[in-house]
Parts: structure tokens; sequence; C-alpha cells
């Protein structure tokens, strides 16, 4: 079994492109480029980050990577104890289902069949489970099964919310119905087709996945860490207090306001809060509010974090290198995201990190 918990997973058939443009909603046609194809072309929302392929680049030169390489426990031991068990993160799967099950095996989290066999061991998924890949609705299935695996082994699996679990729950509620965007309008259906959106998915959303997604948590502390989805201050504008952020967001969806419920996906969308010289101050207030010493989150790729470029298929040997989470902004943040849409890796390791 290998060492390594951030190994290349294998070859797969290249993801679904991107729709070149996504569909108007017939009462309210929208332009180009913008989630929801909001805003006028050319004229970019201040504060507003892209969520498709075509990031810009970050060129980092203070930032660096862990490679992490615990020893996984075999399959079906129980970890020994009465405190609670090991620490484990995952950073966006996509729809990667084949890849999140042979790096969960990797890890000796679950047996050959799938199932949890990591005892009292402790699983946290940081969100973004569909779209863009070929499974988010087998991946939604199988974090629901291992959380009620693990709660029975006396370990537990549970998952935050990203802003893609947003961007899904709108669709399905909503639809076409026009939202102000704060740039014009938009739609969910709209965003959620030009982020990825896969038809099959939708398909086989049921009303106990919505129910999940919608009670899922948006800010978490586990140990010293401090687990988010997104790579933003935005948590800030809901709460001073972890509770309080949960309890509002929650709130906003169960109001099932479409404009509410799209300001909370637009906010959860921005990236890149903690790099640059302001980077580290960003993070410090997140961890002053909530507490930890370190912020881990998913959201922005780490290819893009370190400058690299990548394809969807990893053509030509040309995928991003990712050996392990990425460690920046004077080491306050830990980047989960692996780039699994672009042929890089699913990330799935445990906290502390070595080094």
């Amino acid at each position: 079994m290998p060492a390594d918990p951030t190994l290349h997973l294998g070859h797969r058939a290249a993801a679904p492109p991107y729709p070149a443009t996504a569909p108007a909603a017939p009462a309210a046609p929208v332009a180009s480029g913008h989630p929801g194809n909001a805003f006028p072309e050319g004229e970019v929302p201040e504060g507003y980050t892209p969520t498709e392929r075509d990031l810009p680049v970050i060129n980092r030169g203070d930032t660096v990577q862990v490679k992490v390489s615990p020893v996984p426990a075999p399959a079906g031991e129980v970890p020994a104890g009465d405190g609670p068990g090991p620490l484990y993160v995952v950073g966006d799967v996509h729809g990667y289902l084949d890849e999140l099950v042979a790096a969960l095996r990797a890890q000796g989290l679950i047996d050959e069949n799938g199932g949890w066999a990591a005892g009292n061991a402790r699983l946290w998924f940081l969100g973004d489970f569909t779209d863009r890949g070929p499974d988010g609705i087998g991946v939604i299935d199988l974090v629901m099964r291992l959380s009620a695996e693990a709660a029975a082994a006396g370990g537990y699996c549970k998952a935050l919310m990203g802003n893609h679990e947003l961007l899904l729950i709108g669709a399905k509620r909503f639809g076409d119905t026009p939202v102000n965007s704060g740039a014009g309008t938009a739609t969910f259906q709209a965003a959620w087709l030009l982020n990825g959106g896969q038809k099959q998915d939708m398909d086989r959303l049921q009303d106990v996945h919505l129910q999940w997604m919608s009670r899922l948590d948006a800010v978490v502390r586990e140990d010293d860490h401090l687990l988010v989805h997104s790579d933003t201050t935005a948590y800030l504008e809901y709460g001073e207090t972890i509770e309080d952020v949960n309890d509002t967001v929650h709130e906003i969806i169960n109001r099932n306001d479409a404009d509410e419920v799209w300001d909370v996906f637009r906010k959860f969308t921005k990236r890149f809060a903690f790099r640059d010289d302001g980077g580290p101050q960003a993070v410090q207030e997140l961890l002053t509010t909530y507490g930890g010493s370190r912020i881990v989150h998913g959201h922005s790729p780490i290819p893009y974090l370190l400058g690299q470029v990548g394809t969807e298929d990893g053509e030509d040997g040309g995928g991003p290198v990712v050996d392990g989470p990425h460690v920046y902004a004077d080491g306050l943040a830990i980047a989960m995201d692996g780039g699994v849409t672009m042929a890089g890796k699913l990330l799935v390791v445990q906290l502390p990190l070595n080094g």
C-alpha cells in the first residue's frame, strides 16, 4: 500500500467540457462570462473571482508544498484509546468517485468493499462534491453512508458546505428564476451549467440529498485547525462565532429566498484572500475571530496557487504536479484542493501535517 496519500490515482477519461455558454433565462437575457452570465461583456464586478478553469495563474515564490507520508492504518484496524481518533481532511472531490475511493483506501479509512474501516478516526470533507466530474451524486451517497458507519464505529465522517453545494441547491430549487447578482440578472440554472453542472447529477438528485446538503456547516474548528471551504474572509459577514455563522447560513437557506441564497453563493465563491502580502493578516483575522492556529481550505486549486498550468485530461504528461497540501500565508493556511478536475490529485491527508 503506497505511503503517500496524495498518490496519483490513475488515468481517467476527461471530464465533460464546460459549456461554452450557459442558457439564458427565458425572461431575463444575460451576457456571457459571469456565473449565471450576469455581467455585461467586459465589465467584471469589483471583487469577483471566477470559478471556471481560466483562473488567473498565481506565481508565488514564498509558498511551499508539504509532502505528507503518514503510514496508513491497515484496513479494518480500529485505533485504540478512549479519546478522539486521528483527524483527516479531504479536498474538493467534484464528482470523481473512483479517485475518492482510491484515496480513502490508501489512507486505510475504508476497506476493499468501501466500508468504514477507521474506527474512531475523524474525517472531514471540505465541500464541493458535485459538478465537473462524472458522479457527484455517487460521491454524496458515499459520504452519507460513511457518516452513519463511522458514527457506529465510534468515529465520524462529516462535511462542510462548499459553493457548489449552494449552487446545486439553488439550481434545483430556483431553476431559471432571475436573481439580482449585484451586476445584472443571473439564474442559478445558468450558473450551475457554466460551472460544470452535470445532467446526470440533477436527474439523480433526491430530496434526501438536498436536505443533507442544506444542513452542512460552513465553518468548524477541529483540534487547532479552522476548517472552511473557501479561501475568503466572507465568513466574517455572517457572525462573530462559528455557531453564528452556521446558524445564519442555515436560516438563509431555509427561508428559500433565491436572492439571499445567491448572495451567500456569490460570497463563498470568492477566493485568493490569503495570498499576496495581505494574506497572513486575512488568515489571522479569521483565526482571531473563530479560533485555531491554522486555517485549512479547499476551493482554489493548488496548481493555480503554484503557478502551474494543467489540462483536464493531463494529456502528453502535462498535468500539474501536486505532491501534497499547499502551505502558505506565513504557514497559517493549508490549501487542500489538489486540482482533481484538471488531472491533479484528490488529497486525503492527516492533520497535523508532518513538517
